[in-house]
């Protein structure tokens, strides 16, 4: 089974087992992270419903991209800026697809069954 999913602005194509670089997401290694933004879901050639669907993930490790050298230059002004940036990004070890969320109304159905039962 893979899934297309949204993080970071960026989208990706993932399945179970698979490792991918996104943008920094908040957590220390070893953490569980689930992505609800889920674009398009499928099994071979079917494609499943994406409702509620959501993809769970581990993350592996935070760190940082390659230096980008960013220079500016203006001719014969004596005008050189020259910086450099390292991108923070973490590494997810994606776990599972197809895991659904439950709706509010499910929960909120669950609380009154209780409270009936007892009057």
């Amino acid at each position: 089974m893979f899934a297309i999913v949204r993080t970071g602005g960026k989208q990706y194509r993932v399945a179970a087992g698979d490792k991918i670089v996104v943008e920094k997401l908040e957590g220390e290694a070893g953490a569980a992270v689930s992505l609800s933004d889920v674009l398009l879901a499928g099994d071979g050639t079917e494609l499943k419903s994406v409702e509620g669907l959501v993809v769970s993930a581990e993350i592996v490790a935070q760190g940082r991209g390659e230096k980008i050298i960013v220079f500016k230059k203006r001719r014969r002004h004596n005008y050189r800026r020259r910086n450099g940036h390292r991108q923070y990004h973490t590494i997810l070890k994606i776990t599972a697809i197809g895991d659904h969320k439950a709706p509010a109304k499910t929960k909120a159905a669950k609380a009154e069954t209780p409270a009936a039962a007892e009057a």
